[in-house]
């Protein structure tokens, strides 16, 4: 077993494809036990071997299981080739066959193989391993490599842009599609418009235009959850960052997964410098090959642009034009799905299926009748409301 493993050693420095795993802290720490092994200085070992369990539980006591992991998630030019449709050749696949072959033998090896090489009758932590076939489940995941991706879009499926780069959002918010009440007919259109994304037919950008509170965001979220594992990712992008979506397309148009580029709360001032980016878009003069995306935001605001009396009042000549395409923003969207504020039935209806939810044990008419005091006193009736209203009766122990 000494000598398979100086061989393994030998064998590590060749990696091209999966050169990148040499700086995976798990990984590192693996290869220096098995190092100190071979070299037989019992303290080194021990030490090592520690280092490297530690880092190991960090995420799994399951070595084999953690390394198939690295492996499907790792964005090499395998994967990237794949991925744009490319063709790989038969050298790369002959280099990717043996790594994989290399990695899944490392991933392998058991610990009281390297117990063994130890010196030492105290107790030492074990780790566990399985028998894995690395290169069917490798093939698999690049067959539905529109499904699951590669890289950081493998791992996570809501991201933001911080610094100019695209960044995973680790704990988005979970919302479910069968957890938001009323309003079927409007989200029924957004999803049957993302069921067109992911299956790649033509799709269009949307506006959720409406009054506070009923949904919009929330809606855009759920569904980003609902169909993740088919595909689906959602990059969320402030409105002052809306001169950054020319970068944004080109960085993930060749993706084989499908993204919605999605605007919180969007308005324009009639002098804004975004105006233009947002446009571009829209009117696909920078995003015409970029069919594995759309623009989903979220309005007050049927027009988009804060109008004021003192901007009717310039000194622009063709100023009627102005102003035409600054209000005529919104129809740019290929879909416009509106969200009205619920009247006093529709908002009922809402808390009693939240009420549910919540597994609240109150008689009807009492909730109805908290219900319309705690919507009068934060000014008037709305999703969001019957929200805060259930879970501040949650809170407070179901008899608020």
């Amino acid at each position: 077993m000494m000598n398979d493993l100086n061989k393994l050693l030998v064998d590590v420095k060749t990696l091209v494809i999966f050169k990148s795993l040499n700086q995976d802290p798990v990984f590192i720490k693996l290869l220096e036990a098995i190092k100190a092994c071979i070299e037989e200085n019992t303290d080194n070992s021990i030490e090592k071997y520690c280092d490297f369990v530690s880092e190991l539980y960090t995420y799994s006591d399951d070595l084999t299981s953690y390394m198939l992991k690295m492996v499907l998630e790792n964005e090499n030019l395998f994967m990237l080739r794949k991925g744009e449709g490319k063709a790989t050749g038969r050298l790369l696949e002959e280099c990717l066959a043996s790594e994989l072959e290399i990695i899944q033998e490392i991933s392998e090896i058991p610990s009281s193989e390297i117990i063994s090489k130890i010196n030492y009758d105290g107790f030492l932590p074990g780790y566990k391993t399985q028998k894995i076939d690395f290169s069917q489940i490798y093939a698999d995941r690049i067959h539905q490599i529109n499904r699951y991706g590669y890289g950081i879009y493998s791992q996570y499926h809501v991201f933001v842009v911080e610094n100019r780069k695209i960044v995973p959002v680790e704990f988005p918010d979970p919302i479910r599609i069968q957890q938001l009440c009323n309003y079927e007919l409007e989200r029924e259109q957004v999803i049957k418009n993302t069921l067109a994304l992911i299956a790649g037919k033509p799709a269009n950008n949307v506006l959720l235009y409406g009054d506070c509170g009923t949904g919009k965001s929330s809606t855009v979220k759920a569904i980003a959850n609902e169909y993740a594992s088919q595909g689906l990712r959602l990059i969320e992008l402030k409105k002052k960052q809306l001169h950054e979506l020319p970068s944004i397309v080109e960085t993930v148009s060749k993706n084989p997964l499908k993204f919605i580029i999605f605007i919180d709360d969007l308005s324009f001032t009639e002098d804004d410098d975004d105006f233009a980016a947002l446009k571009a878009i829209l009117e696909g003069s920078v995003s015409s090959n970029a069919a594995n995306l759309a623009i989903y935001a979220t309005s007050n605001r049927r027009h988009l642009v804060r109008e004021t009396f003192s901007a009717r009042q310039g000194d622009e000549i063709h100023f009627k034009d102005t102003m035409q395409e600054l209000l005529s923003l919104s129809d740019r969207f290929g879909l416009t799905v509106t969200f009205q504020k619920p009247d006093k039935k529709t908002f009922l209806e809402v808390v009693s299926s939240l009420a549910q939810q919540y597994e609240l044990d109150m008689p009807q008419d009492e909730l109805y009748m908290k219900a319309e005091a705690y919507a009068l006193a934060r000014g008037g009736r709305s999703p969001r409301v019957a929200k805060q209203f259930v879970e501040y009766l949650k809170g407070c122990g179901d008899n608020a």
